[in-house]
């Protein structure tokens, strides 16, 4: 979270112990926490995951603001085609998102990746402004963080030198939880996001990391929802432990943070109660997403856009429609543009709450327990009014609902689920926007 937004949110807290006091959910839209990061709902992109035409349409609707490509360790094994990224580009305008470029590290040179920036932003003309070195260089097991920093270097000279305009992001290792316990750290036992800034924070414009948390043990037991409900708190802070071990490494003050690889899963599982394709993982992601986006995010990468069920059950499309994951971005594509303060004291109940450009107050609340809860509901200014709500659960695709507030302003959560409840002033309401 930035520095400003947690003393806000802390006097928030204190403005909304009421609510709290009572276990319940409170929203104070007259404390402002920050934008939302521009890029927050992003996903992988590569040439194994084709998208199928029939798809395009709902693909299009997901409201995907950032394309990372190609995704995935392809872009260390081989190096990309001419129409790779002219497809690329026609997926990133279907979406209306904004496209970025890893170039190869592992194998790769800086004559090589100085080419391809010129043949993307000077031949084609595409403008692509986002570009990454290699892709979780912490899983190779001949490098280290000096190699790492020795190459990283030299290619991103090369590439600054062709488009001194371009946005540098990195280092991207995998499995980043910026804990003690868990974070990886190379052969001599250097954390490979410290050891990178130390020698090229002066040259990347984005920290930027990878985390899935699941499985833990390679054939170990299969995850389950008490396993997705029990890590859900570890993202809470991840973005700020970011920050604050950058700040600490570079001394700058402008550097933003993205988490450029991300799900429940890296293995191929399918078909659990708890898999990437679940629903219980999807609202699992609506819940880590919204931590992220609190906590300051600029990018966030869902892993990844599409993938057929032989490769993997990550996509937010299998080849032949949407999976649960879809879904939240569909709830967070009605999700304003400026945070304000949410508090929810309720065990595994999150809320996250933002203002649109169009006055309305939008809430995400999160209930990763099994069994519905009904909590006390508030919101400050008092004349905000529920005019619409979608809920993503069980038995429905972030479909419209009936608002799920009683008479009494208690609020009543299914099981599993993410709602996404809108709200606009008394004196400006002008009946529900439900749509679809």
């Amino acid at each position: 979270m930035r520095r400003g937004a947690r003393a806000a949110l802390l006097a928030a807290c204190l403005c909304l112990g009421w609510a709290a006091a009572q276990g319940g959910v409170g929203v104070d839209a007259t404390v402002a926490l920050g934008r939302v990061g521009p890029y927050v709902y992003g996903v992988n992109y590569g040439p194994l995951g084709a998208l199928p035409v029939e798809l395009f349409d709902a693909a299009a609707a997901a409201g995907i603001t950032f394309v990372r490509f190609p995704g995935g360790a392809v872009g260390d094994e081989r190096e990309l085609r001419p129409f790779d990224l002219d497809m690329l580009m026609r997926v990133s305008r279907l979406l209306g998102a904004e496209p970025s470029v890893q170039v190869r590290l592992r194998g790769g040179t800086p004559e090589a990746a100085a080419e391809l920036v010129r043949f993307v932003n000077v031949e084609r003309g595409y403008g692509v402004r986002h570009w990454y070195i290699g892709n979780e260089p912490s899983l190779y097991d001949d490098y280290d963080v000096a190699t790492l920093n020795r190459e990283w270097r030299a290619i991103a000279e090369a590439m600054l030198a062709v488009d001194p305009e371009i946005v540098l992001m990195g280092p991207e290792p995998h499995q980043w939880t910026g804990l003690e316990s868990s974070t990886p750290r190379d052969r001599d036992g250097v954390e490979w996001v410290e050891g990178f800034l130390a020698a090229n924070g002066d040259l990347v414009d984005v920290v930027a990391v990878h985390r899935y948390p699941f499985p833990r043990v390679v054939g170990g037991p299969g995850t389950t929802a008490a396993d997705l409900r029990a890590n859900a708190a570890e993202w809470t802070h991840l973005v700020s432990r970011l920050r604050d071990l950058a700040i600490a490494a570079t001394g700058r003050d402008d550097l933003r943070f993205a988490v450029t690889e991300a799900n429940s899963h890296w293995s191929a599982t399918a078909y659990g109660e708890a898999t990437n394709d679940s629903r219980m993982s999807a609202v699992w992601w609506a819940d880590v997403l919204g931590k992220l986006i609190v906590d300051g995010a600029y990018a966030v990468g869902y892993f990844d856009l599409v993938s057929s069920d032989a490769r993997g059950s990550w996509g937010l499309f299998s080849q032949s429609g949407p999976r649960p994951s879809y879904y939240v971005y569909r709830l967070y594509g009605r999700f304003g543009d400026e945070l304000v303060a949410a508090t929810a004291d309720a065990e595994h109940v999150s809320a996250y709450a933002a203002l649109r450009d169009d006055g309305a107050l939008t809430v995400m609340l999160t209930n990763l327990r099994d069994d519905a809860v009904e909590l006390p509901f508030a919101v400050t200014p008092s004349d905000y009014l529920p005019t619409a709500a979608w809920l993503l659960d069980a038995e429905h695709d972030a479909s419209p609902v009936p608002v799920p507030l009683g008479p009494d302003g208690t609020l009543a959560l299914p099981g599993r689920s993410a709602t996404l409840i809108e709200l606009h002033p008394a004196r400006a309401r002008g009946g529900s926007s439900e749509e679809e």
